[in-house]
């Protein structure tokens, strides 16, 4: 059985369960509390070296960090994951903006504010995470305004990588009431089959 080690409030740990939960693939979870810096012991930097959740445990025994990278493990021969060449590279493309112009941004900025680590060392920088942040929610709502998902013409993991964080950005001090395309977008995506919400096991 797959083994998911994850936190239960992250986004990057969600995007895989939220996939597992469309799949209906049964795993173990393993929690780590990040807080406590249980992804910091000798015993998890063994199994991922950079310290970071989520990490897939797959069937063979091996470890899979990097949660886009374990989207495109787990929804290889599915429909999340289209065959067309362009449609793939596509999907890439919207999972390469969420790690890079998304969430460090967006999903830095709610750590900070839920987790109080909004110190006089971050304080200064939430006002560059915010104004990135919505920078990108811009680029979401060009491409939604006339499309329903982000590529392939459907649902596919790179509609789950940007909505994990993009749904809970609110708590990060982002308000998405000006952003109607991205708002309906959210509403289709928490209407596929399997959906579950963030905290769930």
């Amino acid at each position: 059985m797959l083994r998911l080690y994850d936190y239960l409030p992250s986004g990057n740990g969600y995007k895989v369960r939220l996939l597992l939960s469309h799949l209906g693939t049964p795993f173990e979870l393993i929690e780590k509390d990040i807080d406590k810096g249980e992804t910091r012991t000798p015993e998890f930097l063994r199994i991922n070296p950079n310290g970071r959740i989520p990490v897939l445990q797959t069937e063979e025994g091996g470890y899979l960090p990097e949660s886009n990278a374990i989207l495109f493990y787990l929804a290889e021969g599915t429909p999340y994951l289209p065959d067309e060449r362009l449609q793939r590279a596509q999907v890439l493309q919207w999972m390469c903006f969420e790690q890079y112009s998304h969430e460090p941004n967006i999903a830095t900025a709610r750590y900070w504010i839920t987790h109080g680590h909004l110190t006089e060392i971050n304080r200064p920088l939430l006002e560059q995470k915010t104004t990135l942040g919505y920078a990108a929610l811009a680029v979401m709502e060009g491409h939604l305004a006339s499309r329903e998902f982000f590529a392939g013409g459907r649902y596919t993991i790179a509609d789950i990588a940007l909505y994990a964080y993009t749904h809970v950005a609110p708590e990060g001090g982002f308000d998405l009431d000006g952003y109607p395309a991205l708002r309906a977008w959210l509403e289709r995506v928490r209407g596929q089959p399997g959906h579950i919400p963030i905290t769930q096991r």
